[in-house]
């Protein structure tokens, strides 16, 4: 298996109300056959029924709340923006979750979910560069693999 991920699939349990949620935020997606395709950088984030989903996977549902045990991350280029797309994710409809402080490692980071529980965090972390189109480097950690 290369290591890559090409599309995250989020299941929710209302395709209009998570998509407008995120075109809130900036994003522009295309809705093709009751599934919401989001080009972002260089992989595609996909809104999709949740129950669906499951079935999709050979699994059952379950409930949608509670946390999921996976955590989306948007960094940001300054605190600035940190705080700016916080204040956006509630005007949308979402629900910061963590207030943006910095944290014990040192950096400035917050977390939110969205209308169906899916988390997100978001920081500004210079010690993991962006490049101009949003692409993340991670850095070197000094570790043999």
């Amino acid at each position: 298996m290369e290591q890559r991920v090409t599309l995250i699939t989020l299941g929710v349990s209302d395709l209009a109300q998570s998509k407008a949620f995120y075109e809130a935020l900036g994003w522009q997606g295309q809705e093709v056959q009751e599934t919401v395709f989001f080009q972002a950088g260089g992989l595609g984030l996909v809104l999709w029924d949740r129950d669906k989903l499951a079935a999709d996977c050979g699994l059952e549902a379950g409930k949608a709340d509670g946390f999921g045990g996976i955590v989306l991350a948007h960094n940001v280029r300054s605190d600035a923006e940190v705080d700016e797309l916080l204040a956006a994710v509630e005007r949308a409809g979402g629900t910061v979750t963590k207030p943006a402080a910095v944290n014990e490692i040192g950096f400035y980071s917050s977390a939110f979910v969205d209308p169906d529980g899916h988390a997100w965090e978001v920081a500004h972390n210079p010690g993991f560069p962006l490049a101009a189109d949003g692409t993340v480097t991670l850095p070197d950690f000094g570790q043999a693999s």
